[in-house]
């Protein structure tokens, strides 16, 4: 046999066997089509296909981040806002994701994006800022529904990143901020001022019942003021304050 054609056949299949040889690694599955026709999904590891006849698409299953561009919305109450997202989704079926979609990042993509005008545009600026967890839940939820089954995508989590306000708005907000602030001093102040008022009052009750209790307090005093040096203290006994009371004088007129 000719040995150049020996040569020729083996330069051929290395050459097929190089072209059919398809690695797929550990995070991805083959999808494989012959003539066009759908036959096989290939799991991690070496797989061979028939060259020229046979085409293997690798499709990732690992999670994919995007962060969706700012989006101008109009909330409920009419509130122009500025929100921008991010984006984890990941193929759990790449049959549909090869099969029933072009480009499925793209298309999940847009489906975000339309989705979170959607739902901003049916919530309340409140609530936006409040409840940003309810929102990001109502997201993902509606996007799966929309793309898990027909396209073999699932969004894992879908996070509203930052919502920028208007001037204007951030400048009503401090100042309604700032107006409960003060709302919540007056009335901390005022609880503060009923409970001394409270305290003054069973105070004044122990002492008219105990008038040995004013002549405790009184000399306290006496001691407290003794610490000033520039202070000049008369002494006044219980007796002398009782004669002195409006009580005693009254009692005493009416004798």
């Amino acid at each position: 046999m000719n040995p150049w054609l020996i040569a020729l056949v083996v330069v051929v299949v290395l050459i097929l066997i190089s072209v059919g040889t398809k690695i797929v690694k550990q995070y991805e599955r083959g999808v494989v089509l012959r003539f066009g026709k759908l036959v096989a999904v290939r799991n991690p590891g070496f797989n061979l296909i028939i060259p020229f006849i046979d085409r293997l698409t690798k499709v990732s299953l690992r999670i994919v981040t995007f962060v969706l561009e700012p989006q101008e919305v109009i909330t409920k109450d009419n509130v122009t806002v500025k929100v921008d997202a991010v984006v984890y989704f990941m193929v759990i079926d790449p049959v549909k994701a090869i099969i029933n979609v072009e480009e499925y990042k793209d298309a999940i993509i847009q489906l975000a994006l339309t989705t979170l005008r959607s739902v901003l545009g049916q919530s309340d600026m409140d609530e936006l800022l409040a409840h940003r967890d309810q929102i990001n839940l109502r997201l993902r939820e509606i996007i799966d529904e929309q793309s898990e089954d027909p396209w073999g995508v699932r969004a894992t989590l879908v996070e509203i990143k930052d919502v920028l306000l208007p001037e204007a708005m951030q400048r009503a907000m401090a100042k309604q901020a700032e107006a409960e602030r003060e709302k919540r001093g007056k009335i901390i102040h005022a609880e503060g001022e009923k409970a001394a008022a409270a305290t003054l009052a069973e105070a004044a009750k122990i002492i008219h019942s105990q008038p040995e209790a004013l002549q405790l307090r009184y000399l306290q005093t006496l001691v407290e003021m003794a610490g000033e040096k520039n202070s000049t203290i008369i002494p006044v006994t219980l007796d002398i304050m009782n004669a002195l009371s409006p009580r005693t004088s009254t009692r005493t007129n009416n004798d």
